[in-house]
C-alpha cells in the first residue's frame, strides 16, 4: 500500500488510492462474511451488479467497492453510491465469495423487520422457511416468494442467515423487495391471529394441493410453511398448522426439491388470490 504524503490527511488520501485486501476499510468489510460479525454490525455484503442495483434502489448501501474496470462498466451504479471506493482485483476478490466476481461488492444495512411490523401490513401471502440450513435454497425460496407476490418471507427457528452471501446472491435482489423477518420457531399463532390460514408442506400431508385449489381454499390469505429437504418441518409446526398439504407427484420422481415445491405452492396461492 502506498503511504500518504505528510501534507495530505489519511482521509483525503483515501480518495486518491486504490484499496487492497490490507486496507482497513476492506478488512472491516471482509469480516461481514461471518454471521457473528454481520449480526454485531447490522450490515452485510451484496455482491454483483444485480444485488448492488437493488440495494442502491432500497437506499441501504453504506459503501460500494469496485475495481477500475467495474467503475467504468457500471458507472451509473457507482454514481448513486454514498461512498464509492476503488479496490484492486486482489482486494475485490478478498471481499467476493464467487469464483469469478463481477467487480462490485456493497456494504449494506440489514433490512429485516419484526414479525409484528410485517404482519401489521396484512399480507395475503407469506412464505415461512423453518430451520432450512441451505442458503441457496433459502435464497431461491425468497426470490420465488417475491415473484409470486408474497408480502413477507419469515426465517423461523434455526434457519440459515438471510444475509449469508450465497442466500443474498440466490435471492437475485428479492431480499430488498419483500419484508424479511427473523424470528423464533413458534410462528403459527401470530400468523393465524393476523388472519392467515397456515398450510404446512409435507410429503405425507392429508390434503392434496390440487384439491385445495379446486375447492377454492387457496383464495384465502395464506402462510406457507416450508421445511428442510433433509428433515422436513419440525413436528410442532406440522401439528400447529391448519392443514398439512402434499404436492401431488404424477410421474416416477420420489419428490420435488424444496425450491420447486415452494414455487408450486406459492404460485397456486397467487393464482387463486387473483
Amino acid at each position: 500500500m502506498r503511504e500518504a504524503p505528510a501534507v495530505v490527511s489519511t482521509e483525503l488520501w483515501d480518495w486518491f488510492m486504490t484499496f487492497t485486501s490490507r486496507t482497513p476499510r476492506v478488512v472491516a468489510a471482509r469480516k461481514l462474511q461471518r454471521r457473528r460479525d454481520r449480526d454485531q454490525a447490522g450490515r452485510f455484503l451484496a455482491e454483483g451488479p444485480q444485488a448492488v442495483r437493488e440495494a442502491l434502489a432500497s437506499g441501504v448501501v453504506v459503501e460500494l467497492f469496485a475495481t477500475a474496470a467495474a467503475f467504468e462498466r457500471y458507472a451509473e451504479l457507482a454514481a448513486h453510491a454514498p461512498v464509492a471506493s476503488e479496490v484492486s482485483d486482489e482486494g475485490l476478490e478478498s471481499l467476493a465469495e464467487t469464483v469469478q466476481p463481477q467487480g462490485l461488492v456493497a456494504v449494506c444495512e440489514q433490512v429485516d423487520v419484526s414479525l409484528r411490523d410485517a404482519l401489521a401490513k396484512q399480507p395475503r401471502l407469506v412464505a415461512v422457511v423453518a430451520e432450512i440450513r441451505d442458503p441457496g435454497n433459502a435464497g431461491t425460496v425468497l426470490r420465488t416468494a417475491d415473484a409470486a407476490g408474497a408480502g413477507a418471507v419469515i426465517f423461523a427457528g434455526d434457519a440459515v442467515d438471510p444475509y449469508n452471501g450465497k442466500c443474498v446472491r440466490a435471492s437475485a435482489g428479492s431480499l430488498f423487495h419483500v419484508d424479511v423477518v427473523r424470528t423464533a420457531i413458534d410462528v403459527v399463532t401470530p400468523l393465524r391471529e393476523a388472519g392467515l390460514q397456515v398450510l404446512a408442506t409435507s410429503g405425507y400431508g392429508a390434503d392434496d394441493l390440487d384439491t385445495l385449489a379446486d375447492d377454492g381454499a387457496l383464495a384465502a390469505p395464506t402462510a406457507w410453511l416450508f421445511g428442510s429437504e433433509a428433515h422436513g418441518l419440525p413436528e410442532e409446526l406440522l401439528d400447529a398448522a391448519d392443514r398439512q398439504v402434499r404436492v401431488p407427484i404424477y410421474g416416477g420422481a420420489e419428490s420435488l426439491n424444496l425450491a420447486a415445491a415452494a414455487a408450486v405452492c406459492l404460485y397456486a396461492s397467487a393464482r387463486a388470490q387473483r
